[in-house]
């Protein structure tokens, strides 16, 4: 077995486990991740490009990566009371408190000379005033 067929192959897996770790308890997601996962492989098994295969192999890391720090699950346990499931990999961000008082100014103009042009960026549409 070619070096980048065991790397595919170690992706598939991971994919796979990441997958029951990530939606444990929710069937419905479970099956349908299980789904796109084995078609997308599926799909490209026959692929011989190995700069391609790089690149998907690559882009399940990507999205291993991006289901173990992103998805949290939140299941409801009364009417508005939600309760989530954080791991250690889920990402955190601060928590900044939106001031409802805050002045929001608008941005500034992008036409500093003072013409007023139509069109995307003054385009060939664009008529002056």
């Amino acid at each position: 077995m070619s070096q980048l067929r065991r790397e595919a192959l170690r992706a598939f897996k991971k994919l796979h486990r990441t997958r029951q770790f990530v939606f444990q308890g929710d069937e419905l997601t479970l099956k349908a991740g299980r789904k796109e996962i084995n078609e997308q492989f599926r799909k490209n098994q026959s692929e011989k490009n190995e700069d391609e295969i790089k690149k998907m192999i690559q882009l399940a890391h990507d999205v291993d990566n991006e289901l173990r720090t992103s998805v949290i699950q939140a299941v409801q346990e009364e009417e508005g009371v939600y309760k989530l499931r954080i791991t250690e990999e889920t990402t955190r961000l601060d928590n900044v408190v939106f001031n409802p008082d805050a002045i929001i100014e608008k941005p500034a103009s992008r036409n500093r000379k003072g013409n007023s042009m139509g069109g995307c960026c003054g385009g060939q549409n664009a008529t002056k005033n």
